[in-house]
């Protein structure tokens, strides 16, 4: 990965993403895309674990998530590798990363129920050395810096349903990970919402494509 000319680097790599459908313009601003609607799902997953200990649900799925974390070993990324899970939801990735010997991870969220549910899910694993920050990635308030590795599991597509002013919010997510990416680092990105083409149009101010993972595709049929 080489750096630009202001020292922003980073490997944008797709991970998943759609075949074909409206292009950013035409995203239709949704719920999905607000704070309210997220600290309501997590507050709803919090009392189901505390009442059942369902931990939730895992964002693409569970093959999506061992993908990423195949792809880290594959690529040789040292286990003590500082790497920052933007949008960490219910933490359950953060188990993963430790169960296969990543130590030096921190995950981050802008509901407070879901950095409750991580810590709690996390207890119950008996993990401690994980860091959970309650953050909101467009306006970070914390001295975030310096990660080698820098994953989202569908963060960026919820911002681009945002319905206030989605179009600068994508831009500022793009200043927050130059700012908290390390040079030559990599940013892993998993979306349903964009097309590869559109991913790397995005981002392609500091950053270049290393590589996109293969993922199953299907299609249907018409009569």
């Amino acid at each position: 990965m080489n750096a630009d000319a202001d020292g922003h680097s980073g490997a944008a790599v797709p991970v998943q993403s759609r075949e074909g459908s409206p292009v950013a313009a035409d995203f239709v601003p949704s719920a999905l895309g607000t704070r309210e609607h997220w600290d309501a799902v997590y507050e709803r997953e919090l009392r189901t674990f505390q009442e059942y200990g369902d931990t939730g649900e895992i964002w693409f799925g569970e093959e999506s998530m061992n993908r990423l974390i195949r792809w880290l070993q594959k690529h040789k990324i040292p286990s003590d590798a500082s790497v920052l899970d933007i949008g960490t939801g219910n933490g359950v990735f953060l188990v993963e990363l430790v169960k296969h010997g990543f130590s030096n991870i921190t995950g981050i969220d802008y509901s407070p129920s879901a950095i409750k549910l991580s810590a709690s899910i996390l207890e119950k694993e008996g993990l401690s050395n994980i860091n959970l920050k309650v953050e909101d990635f467009l306006s970070l308030s914390t001295k975030l810096s310096g990660f080698h590795v820098c994953v989202d599991k569908g963060t960026f597509d919820a911002i681009s349903l945002n319905p206030d002013n989605a179009v600068e919010k994508r831009k500022q997510y793009v200043k927050s990970l130059s700012r908290v990416l390390e040079v030559k680092g990599f940013f892993l990105i998993t979306s349903c919402n964009w097309t590869k083409a559109e991913l790397l149009d995005v981002f392609s101010e500091g950053f270049e494509l290393f590589e996109e993972l293969p993922t199953p595709k299907f299609s249907f049929g018409g009569c």
